[in-house]
């Protein structure tokens, strides 16, 4: 019995080796297929060889035919998502022998796209210095999670031309040795997503810390931005071994270029450290925006997109640069169709002012799945809206800010962190908030203002807030001027 088991493995390994079909890393068993669509697969095979492709949940047989580089691409209508593993079976037909390669322990469910820099990178095991709250539970149960969540996380690649494939992304089972190494905000929002919606989730990590938009630009729109000498920024950011995380161009080339063609059902986005500073956020990320959805074959208004605000950090310095940053991102979620922005001023403790990577990563990916559930999945009863500035009034050296999002009124009524007022001269004093039980606006006081013109919340590189909507959702930091809009 040992020895015709033997000679079986022996001859599969045989068909492995002769093997013409060769598929990307991306296209591998423990994989996740969105559900209900024309999923794409690719890959290469003798030229002119006719492309077979046999899915375990169905009699159909799709096919193609390897061009004349090798390269092939098709689709395949995967079903309503399930827990039951699946398998793929890749055939090469070239008139002569049938060479196949098979793929299992596919699941059907949910695919999204987990971008950004370094916050959406930082892996549950965490950073020096940087650790990840609940990471030794999450690590060490990460198993219960083995037959609903997978990912597959893209290796820091950088490229001065389009690459069409990318090495060492294959798709993990979450166990204690693989999850250490997952995305942490993507861990959480794969979590509540497959609670909610009971069923698989996938997740495609393509992150590179410190990159700015820039880097996951392409070269035809780079060269437009008057600011960016592209080839000497490839020259200044190659240092003989490895690219520097701020060279423009090379994650657009060497990490979501080539993972386009894997079927997502949209994207969450933490990224914008890297452009604190530059007037030049909103437009930038607008453009990013279209051609992440361009790359992936949506339409300029398919493939929702939901960016994650920056977090309070002292490093940002003492300017206006992060607030500013800040707004960009909200005004992004607010006009840009089928995008939206998550608030988490809430979610950094004073102790980490010197900590660009808060522990605070779970309710980062809740909040990112809240939104993704409201507007992509229609659950509408899962509220989204957070608290925004509407207007103010004042009464002698007393300010009343109403909100939107805020019928319900606030978290808190007393102890309220991060309200500002500054009077004619422009600087900002530490102001005492407070709400009224009678009604749900907050009241602001600075005894070193006695006339105020303005009010701010959190409107500062690192003012970490604590009050909240009644559903738990932070305040969006702003400033204004008193009676303004």
């Amino acid at each position: 019995m040992k020895r015709l088991t033997l000679v079986a493995l022996a001859a599969a390994c045989m068909v492995n080796v002769h093997a013409k079909i060769v598929l990307p890393d991306l296209i591998s068993d423990n994989m996740v297929l969105q559900q209900q669509t024309e999923a794409r697969l690719w890959g290469k095979a003798s030229p002119k060889s006719m492309v077979e492709v046999r899915c375990s949940w169905t009699n159909r047989t799709f096919h193609t035919t390897a061009l004349s580089d090798s390269t092939w691409q098709l689709t395949v209508a995967t079903p309503k998502a399930s827990f039951a593993p699946q398998t793929l079976t890749f055939t090469e037909k070239d008139g002569k022998a049938a060479h196949s390669v098979r793929v299992g322990n596919v699941l059907i469910g949910e695919v999204w796209y987990a971008g950004g820099q370094s916050n959406m990178e930082m892996p549950l095991r965490g950073f020096g210095n940087c650790p990840v709250g609940d990471a030794s539970q999450e690590i060490a149960t990460a198993g219960e999670w083995a037959g609903k969540i997978r990912m597959a996380t893209v290796p820091k690649t950088g490229a001065t031309t389009p690459q069409e494939w990318v090495r060492g992304c294959q798709w993990q089972v979450p166990s204690p040795a693989t999850a250490k190494n997952m995305s942490a905000t993507a861990w959480f929002y794969a979590q509540m997503m497959e609670r909610v919606l009971q069923v698989p989730v996938g997740i495609l990590t393509v992150a590179w810390g410190g990159s700015s938009v820039e880097g996951w630009t392409p070269r035809q729109v780079l060269q437009t931005y008057k600011d960016i000498d592209i080839e000497k920024e490839l020259k200044r950011g190659w240092n003989g071994r490895w690219w520097q995380y701020y060279t423009p161009l090379i994650m657009f080339n060497g990490m979501l270029h080539p993972v386009r063609h894997y079927t997502i059902r949209g994207f969450i986005w933490y990224q914008g450290e890297s452009n604190v500073g530059k007037d030049t956020y909103f437009d930038r990320m607008k453009t990013m925006i279209k051609v992440f959805r361009d790359e992936f074959g949506g339409t300029p208004t398919q493939l929702p997109f939901y960016i994650t605000e920056i977090a309070p950090w002292a490093g940002y310095g003492t300017s206006d640069s992060a607030p500013l940053l800040r707004d960009a991102q909200h005004r992004i979620g607010r006009e840009v169709e089928n995008a939206g922005c998550v608030c988490i001023n809430d979610l950094v403790e004073p102790f980490e002012a010197r900590q660009i990577h808060p522990h605070e990563k779970r309710q980062v990916g809740y909040r990112l799945a809240y939104m993704a559930l409201n507007k992509t999945y229609g659950m509408k009863d899962i509220n989204t809206d957070y608290p925004e500035y509407d207007h103010s009034t004042v009464s002698n050296d007393t300010v009343r800010v109403f909100f939107k999002h805020a019928d319900k009124g606030f978290s808190r009524l007393d102890d309220i962190n991060g309200f500002e007022l500054a009077g004619a001269d422009g600087t900002f004093h530490p102001a005492k908030a407070w709400i009224k039980s009678s009604d749900f606006s907050i009241y602001v006081v600075s005894k070193a203002v006695t006339t105020p013109e303005k009010v701010q919340y959190g409107y500062r590189a690192f003012m970490p807030g604590n009050i909240r909507s009644t559903y738990g959702l932070s305040v969006v930091p702003f400033r204004a001027d008193i009676g303004g809009k």
